[in-house]
């Protein structure tokens, strides 16, 4: 298979062909990918900026969707041919590990899910069922941004009626948190960023005001959007430390809480105020948004069918795999919303003639790593 590798931090992914992957172990499933998304987890990964990398070279990615090919000895959840999602929120299933694929003699790490690969070996508990009436493409959502942005709302905000709201970053996980929040009757719900793009599309979203950080100081125009009194709730997803301080100032005294989903770079801190925590103000960190992959993906996609999550509006660049590097480029400078690698986009409708699954069950031939 073709795959994009991280062989040295703070270079650009390289494209190798001829990897294999390795038979399948227990809990693992062998899935064939159309799409996968980019996030900047991914980007701060290749970029160095989450500090020393012991398992070069390695695999990314961990959002995206495909078609099932083989299933490993103990799944039961899923069937050949399911076209599903992949994840890195754990969900149900058996955890299979990591995967070990190579190179000739050289071996390419994996973890439980990787999606910048043609093929994949997952984790059965990293995999959910597409479920009906979402498209390949737009399921690549469903595997990271959506789960924590909407999940953010409506697992752990659940905003009351005339409640105030602002979205610090709007990437896929802003964007889909600001998507979730027209769900809920808030009075003002601000969106900041500094990308004039991104703020324009966030009022076809249902932004009531916008705030360009470029531009102002975003905790004062807050402050003055609210009479000085604060947004009730404030999510964060900008991935910067001093942007999570901003938005734990924009939340108000007595019970204002800041949610971040964000991974600022290693070794980076946040600095508070001791006296506006014992004034009230809140701030916690979100994993995944509190989803639960297996209960939540059929939830989002009914309020996708509905209408409700207009999904499709966030996939604002698509690329093919050999342009990956083009992708996160365009991720770091922030000139995208949620690139979108196609890989192969007829993975369901064509089959490859070439395919032999059964080629794949000689360990030995492939030099598969314990």
């Amino acid at each position: 298979m073709k795959a994009a590798v991280l062989t040295a931090l703070g270079e650009p992914l390289e494209i190798l062909s001829g990897l294999r992957w390795p038979p399948l172990a227990r809990g693992q499933v062998l899935v064939r990918l159309a799409f996968s998304g980019v996030c900047h987890s991914q980007l701060m990964e290749a970029r160095g900026r989450r500090g020393a990398d012991p398992y070069l070279p390695h695999l990314l990615g961990h959002e995206g969707t495909g078609v099932v090919v083989e299933l490993g000895p103990g799944v039961t959840k899923l069937a050949v041919d399911d076209r599903v999602v992949l994840g890195w929120i754990e969900g149900e299933g058996l955890d299979g590990g990591p995967a070990h694929y190579s190179l000739g003699d050289r071996a390419i790490n994996a973890g439980r899910v990787t999606t910048f690969n043609e093929m994949a070996v997952v984790s059965e508990n990293r995999l959910v069922r597409l479920p009906e009436g979402v498209p390949l493409d737009v399921g690549v959502l469903l595997g990271c941004a959506v789960p924590t942005g909407s999940g953010i709302l409506l697992n752990e905000l659940d905003p009351e009626p005339d409640s105030t709201l602002a979205i610090f970053g709007l990437g896929g996980i802003g964007m889909s948190a600001l998507m979730a929040a027209a769900l809920f009757e808030c009075r003002e719900v601000i969106a900041v960023d500094v990308a004039q793009g991104k703020l324009d599309l966030a009022t076809s979203f249902g932004a009531t005001r916008c705030v360009d950080a470029s531009k102002v100081d975003p905790v004062e125009a807050i402050l003055d959007a609210t009479d000085g009194r604060g947004v009730d709730h404030a999510v964060e997803a900008s991935g910067n430390a001093r942007v999570i301080e901003q938005a734990f100032r924009s939340v108000r005294t007595g019970g204002g809480l800041c949610v971040f989903a964000s991974h600022p770079a290693s070794g980076d801190r946040i600095s508070l105020d001791p006296h506006d925590l014992i004034k009230g103000r809140q701030i916690r960190g979100s994993w995944g948004g509190s989803s639960r992959p297996d209960e939540a993906l059929p939830r989002f996609a009914a309020l996708y069918r509905e209408g409700r999550l207009p999904l499709e509006k966030l996939i604002t660049h698509r690329y093919p795999l050999e342009d990956i590097n083009e992708a996160l480029d365009a991720l770091d400078g922030g000139h995208v919303g949620r690139p979108l690698i196609e890989i192969d986009p007829a993975v369901d409708s064509e089959p490859d003639p070439d395919f032999d699954s059964d080629s794949t069950a000689d360990s030995e031939s492939q030099g598969v790593l314990p």
